[in-house]
């Protein structure tokens, strides 16, 4: 692989979080689905686009920009997991897709070739970058004059439903500060920080608009809390506490859930950025 900038980053991607993310990624693609359809409207690819996907995890975001590309475009998924790489490849072979491939890397640093795509889309990879001035200049570089971007980053923590419902454990759990400066979910939260480094980056006519959107976190509110506490944040805060305070916490935020059960499943809402630049022309 090559060099890597956020050594910790890739610690638990290629650990126990990308190895969870791979083994329940159709979980994970319901939860983030909701954004898919603002994610292309805004990236707009056409047949023939070369795009590239940053921080494509499994691979659902990978696979819907090759098919619109079809059939002279391509897309190439970037993204720091070899787990979750390896079910984006093995998702991409069984849809039958033979203009995508993959790539295990740091887009802070990874060598992408420059002035080669005519768009890069990310949905929800951007927001982990140890310097993110310097991946955006990276992503700026790999595309061509008039390229494009279409990015989804978090938005405001309180607008995530399934944060509010963490929330209420905070007298159990260490839940602490999801806003706090450094990478993480919500680093570009702010308002007006993730255009600003796309305007440094060297980017025009950026545009953010805030979005926002249902996923499924699952069939029932027993089975979201328990998706919930053992992945991402809520594992993290999991592992700080003694088992009985565990089991409490669980069934807890299982009757936090309760109000958000409905006939297709277990919906929250969450919120993000969506973020459209171009690159100058030659």
């Amino acid at each position: 692989m090559h060099p890597i900038a956020n050594t910790a980053q890739a610690q638990a991607w290629n650990g126990y979080e990308g190895t969870h993310w791979a083994a329940h990624h159709d979980r994970w693609d319901a939860v983030n689905a909701g954004f898919n359809q603002p994610l292309l409207d805004a990236a707009a690819i056409a047949p023939g686009d070369h795009v590239l996907d940053i921080g494509c995890g499994a691979g659902a975001t990978t696979r819907l920009a090759a098919r619109a590309a079809t059939p002279h475009g391509s897309a190439l998924g970037l993204d720091l997991s070899g787990p979750m790489l390896q079910r984006a490849r093995a998702g991409a072979e069984s849809a039958g897709l033979g203009n995508i491939r993959f790539e295990q890397g740091d887009a802070q640093v990874h060598p992408l070739p420059r002035g080669t795509f005519d768009l890069a889309i990310s949905r929800f990879g951007i927001m982990f970058f140890t310097d993110p001035t310097a991946a955006f200049a990276n992503i700026a570089a790999a595309l061509r004059p008039g390229g494009r971007v279409a990015l989804l980053c978090s938005a405001e923590p309180e607008g995530n439903q399934w944060l509010t419902a963490l929330a209420t454990l905070a007298d159990l759990l260490p839940v602490g500060d999801f806003s706090k400066p450094g990478p993480g979910m919500f680093s570009l939260a702010a308002p007006g920080a993730a255009a600003a480094l796309l305007e440094e980056a060297g980017l025009q006519n950026v545009r953010a608009e805030h979005v926002t959107a249902y996923g499924t976190w699952g069939h029932n509110a027993a089975e979201a809390a328990d998706f919930l506490l053992n992945s991402g944040p809520g594992r993290h805060l999991l592992t700080q506490t003694a088992p009985t305070t565990a089991a409490r916490a669980l069934a807890r935020l299982t009757d936090a859930l309760r109000p958000h059960e409905g006939g297709a499943g277990l919906q929250l809402r969450s919120t993000g950025w969506l973020l459209t630049a171009t690159t100058p022309d030659a």
